[in-house]
């Protein structure tokens, strides 16, 4: 039976650079209708962006942070996160510079509220809470709430939040628009639940996952991963997006890829290990596509029509 490779403790694993592409497409996307409604700024785009970069980058840390001073990560149960339970980092370092990364976001919020005025301050709040408080505090991550959190947080109040700071209101479009992309972000949480499912289980997290049976967390695992074409294909057929968007659907490759690996899983540890990996893929293949995509119908189609 494969294993999964040990990785190396240190920086790098613990930001999980890997992993930044969750906040990179939503603002991407938020970006896009801005542009295409005549608001976009390239300066406050890129401010956003490196403000979304740290936010996933601080939920990585202190999640690292959290689940290790609960208890929760152990040497033999969590091999991927061994920053502090091999020893190698201390977790003031982790718990620093995962706040580090909260007081950047916070400097750069002022920024925005100098440009498009208070109402931003909204976006920032819950953005900083929902990356503090993953398994921290009210640690919603040990109530159930991870999955569902993610999903409004990343995938609908990330790209709102970028068209706000350019255009000071909230568009329906942008809305409609991360809504596919959103449950791509949640199966990927829910991915990495269903992998830690019986480490977990052993240690009482309460996870989404971990209340329903294993088998029944992968077939949750599917459905999210693959709701994201239905949702896409009423926004096409009502003209509530481009019908160029319907460029993701090519994403449905890596979806194949991903459930044939999820039935996989229960008797094979590489293959429950690759739900996560499988679930990025899909993600970032997906959001990218829905991306290029809009852009080709907002500013190519138009111009040869």
């Amino acid at each position: 039976m494969a294993k999964a490779a040990p990785v190396k403790a240190g920086w790098y694993n613990a930001f999980r650079p890997w992993t930044l592409h969750g906040a990179v497409v939503p603002v991407v996307l938020g970006g896009i209708v801005a542009f295409k409604d005549g608001f976009f700024n390239w300066w406050i785009f890129l401010l956003v962006l490196a403000g979304g970069i740290l936010l996933q980058s601080a939920a990585n840390l202190l999640n690292t942070y959290g689940d290790y001073v609960k208890g929760t990560d152990t040497e033999e149960n969590h091999s991927r996160s061994p920053e502090l339970v091999s020893g190698k980092m201390r977790p003031k370092q982790i718990l620093g510079a995962g706040l580090a990364c909260l007081g950047i976001t916070a400097l750069i919020g002022t920024v925005f509220i100098w440009y498009i005025g208070w109402g931003i301050l909204a976006f920032g709040v819950l953005g900083i809470l929902g990356a503090g408080s993953y398994t921290l505090g009210v640690a919603y991550k040990y109530k159930a709430m991870g999955q569902v959190s993610t999903f409004f947080l990343m995938g609908i109040l990330m790209p709102a939040g970028t068209y706000y700071t350019m255009a000071g209101s909230v568009s329906l479009e942008v809305v409609i628009l991360g809504l596919p992309n959103a449950f791509t972000i949640m199966g990927v949480l829910s991915g990495n639940e269903t992998r830690d499912y019986h480490s977990d289980k052993e240690v009482r997290v309460g996870t989404l996952s971990g209340h329903m049976s294993y088998d029944g967390a992968l077939r949750f695992y599917r459905t999210v991963n693959a709701m994201c074409y239905p949702v896409l294909a009423v926004a096409v057929a009502i003209g509530a997006v481009p019908w160029t968007c319907a460029l993701a659907f090519v994403a449905l490759i890596d979806y194949r890829g991903l459930y044939i690996n999820s039935l996989k899983a229960p008797e094979d540890k590489r293959s429950s290990f690759m739900l996560v990996p499988e679930a990025f893929i899909h993600n970032w293949h997906f959001g990218g596509l829905l991306a290029i995509g809009y852009l080709i119908g907002v500013s190519v189609v138009p111009v040869l029509i």
